[in-house]
């Protein structure tokens, strides 16, 4: 399979996930809807990694999503949760409150503050390397270690 045809297969296999799990209890899910949620439901549970998009057939959302899905476990690690918006339309409270203008990827701590946006996809090494970096996942990482 092509590269580009693969992941576009992979984004919408995600966005397919999504539907289905559309019942399921919003923390438990590594990918969701970010049409239906609200920020405050991840506070000091989870790390949201918001991907927005004007269709799910942009290129870029569909290359972010290709990476997101290859390397699921290691967000899953760090708590990450990925919401997904690709309707301006609904108007969702994830875009009332970041305002997203076409592509964009944003990451949001557990504590509720918004650490990177980025226009273009990112790598999840790159999106790993940035949380390592947060003040909460540093605290995390030393009472690990420190209990071990």
């Amino acid at each position: 399979m092509k590269p580009l045809l693969f992941l576009v297969f992979m984004a919408f296999t995600a966005t397919a996930a999504i539907a289905q799990d559309a019942s399921q209890d919003p923390v438990d899910s590594p990918i969701i809807d970010g049409t239906t949620t609200n920020l405050n439901e991840f506070l000091w549970i989870k790390r949201p990694l918001i991907v927005f998009a004007d269709t799910p057939a942009d290129p870029r959302y569909v290359e972010q999503m290709g990476y997101i899905t290859e390397r699921l476990d290691v967000l899953e690690e760090r708590d990450v949760v990925v919401l997904t918006d690709t309707d301006p339309a609904a108007r969702s409270e994830l875009r009332k409150a970041l305002r997203p203008r076409g592509f964009s990827l944003v990451l949001v701590g557990k504590d509720g503050v918004i650490y990177l946006r980025k226009p273009a996809p990112w790598r999840v090494r790159e999106i790993t390397r940035s949380i390592d970096k947060l003040p909460v996942r540093q605290q995390e990482l030393r009472d690990h270690t420190g209990g071990s």
